[in-house]
Parts: structure tokens; C-alpha cells; sequence
């Protein structure tokens, strides 16, 4: 996999190019309370926060949360975009986070596993922060537990390059049950539509997906030209919904 610098790379339209809908983030946050202890407020960690779309609403939901994120140019959009009192942002990687041991109730990774560059370390580390039956939700794809989206189709190799980003789902698992963790849920949340076609297509050009820094220029310009030609035709078709893998992992004492 191509790492991505999102110092120099995709900061300044990530944001724009991943939002939410309201109604997308309900589902998300809906599906977390369902595996997350009830009690509340809960200690937070959302790790590889990006530009925070996601923080802000797991303090609103949960009670104080954390982003970890590497990228200076990451944090200060999320810092500048969330007003959240009980959201706050630090420097940090999942193999390596300024925080107390033991002091988190949950750990968040939404889409950044695959980012992740020493995984059993992270494990370790996570391991660490979690306290004993504190829970890990790992919302990342794998190999062979892999969402279609729609568009993918269009570009050369589309769905091999996009898999290829991913390990298969009991590679994930081995590592951290042996790593001090049980799983406690895998299942699919249904993410709903994101708006149009045509609506989509225009966020895709932003390019703020992992997915089109591993494909050659030629690539990603033929992936468009037949895309655009597919939505050229019905651009208000609205975008299918998705089924989205999310793992659940307990810290065993």
C-alpha cells in the first residue's frame, strides 16, 4: 500500500470528501451504543481521527473522547470544525498514544487499521489504553468481508487494488486475540445513502479515498471518464446503500 502524507496529500478536501449525512451518522452511532456499555459518560478514543468527523458526535453520544491523529494539517481542520467541549485532539498513532493506561472504556478505529504501519505493536497499544472489559470497535474492511461500492466497477482493477488495502477478517482476529482481546460482536451496519449519483461523483473527484493513490494516473483518469459517462445517465439515481463490516473486540482482564 502507498502510505498517504496528509500533510502534503488530501487534507484540505478531506472533510468535504468524507462527510457524513446526518442520517449516516446516526446509523454509525446507533450501531456503537449497541455494543457499548450503557452506563454513561464513557472515556473515548477515536483513533486516527482525521479531521474529526466522527469525535464530535461520540462525546455528544458517549461522554469525553480523544482523536489520535498523526497529521498536524488533520488536526487543526478537526480542531477548527468541532466545538465540542468533551472533544479534544492529539498528536499520535495507534502504535503510540499520549495517553493513560488503562483510561479509555472504548477505543474507536474507523477506517484506519489499514493505515496502521506496525499492527501487532498497535495491538499492544491498544491493549494498553483499554481498560479490562473495555471495548475496541475496529470498523475497517477486509479481504474477504469487503463492501462493493457501486462506482468501484468503473476503474481498471477497481475492486483487486481496493481489496488488496485489507487483511482477511481471521488474519485481524488472530492478531489481537493473542494480543490480550475476545471478540464480543462482527456484523454489518447498514450505512444509508449518501445523496445522488451525481452527488457523489463529485466527492469522488476530490480523491480523498486511499484507494486512488495505489492506482497509475492513467488509471484514475479511465476510472473517471467511464464513471462520468455512468452517471451522465442518471445522475439523480440515488446511492445504493451500503453493508459495512464492524468488528467488536472485548480487553480480557
Amino acid at each position: 500500500m502507498r502510505r498517504i502524507d496528509y500533510d502534503t496529500e488530501q487534507y484540505r478536501d478531506y472533510a468535504r470528501g468524507r462527510a457524513f449525512t446526518e442520517r449516516q451518522l446516526r446509523a454509525w452511532i446507533g450501531a456503537f451504543e449497541a455494543v457499548l456499555p450503557e452506563r454513561r459518560p464513557l472515556e473515548g478514543l477515536d483513533v486516527g481521527s482525521g479531521t474529526g468527523r466522527l469525535t464530535p458526535a461520540l462525546a455528544r453520544a458517549f461522554g469525553p473522547v480523544t482523536g489520535v491523529e498523526p497529521s498536524i494539517r488533520m488536526r487543526e481542520t478537526a480542531q477548527e470544525r468541532s466545538r465540542h467541549p468533551d472533544a479534544r485532539y492529539v498528536a499520535g498513532l495507534a502504535e503510540d498514544m499520549p495517553v493513560p493506561s488503562a483510561g479509555a472504556d472504548y477505543a474507536l478505529m474507523f477506517l484506519s487499521w489499514h493505515h496502521v504501519q506496525d499492527k501487532p505493536r498497535a495491538v499492544r497499544e491498544l491493549a494498553r489504553v483499554v481498560r479490562p472489559g473495555g471495548r475496541l470497535l475496529l470498523r475497517a474492511n477486509f479481504s474477504d468481508h469487503h463492501p462493493m461500492p457501486w462506482w468501484l466497477e468503473y476503474f481498471p482493477r477497481g475492486f483487486e487494488v481496493d481489496t488488496a488495502l485489507f487483511q482477511p477478517l481471521h488474519e485481524v482476529i488472530e492478531m489481537f486475540t493473542s494480543g490480550g482481546w475476545r471478540v464480543t460482536d462482527f456484523g454489518t451496519v447498514t450505512q444509508p445513502s449518501s445523496g445522488t449519483r451525481g452527488e457523489r461523483l463529485e466527492r469522488l473527484r476530490l480523491r480523498t479515498l486511499s484507494f486512488f493513490a495505489q492506482l497509475a494516473p492513467d488509471e484514475v483518469e479511465t476510472g473517471f471518464r467511464n464513471l462520468e459517462r455512468a452517471v451522465a445517465a442518471d445522475p439523480d439515481a440515488p446511492v445504493p446503500a451500503l453493508s459495512e463490516p464492524l468488528l467488536t473486540l472485548e480487553r480480557r482482564p
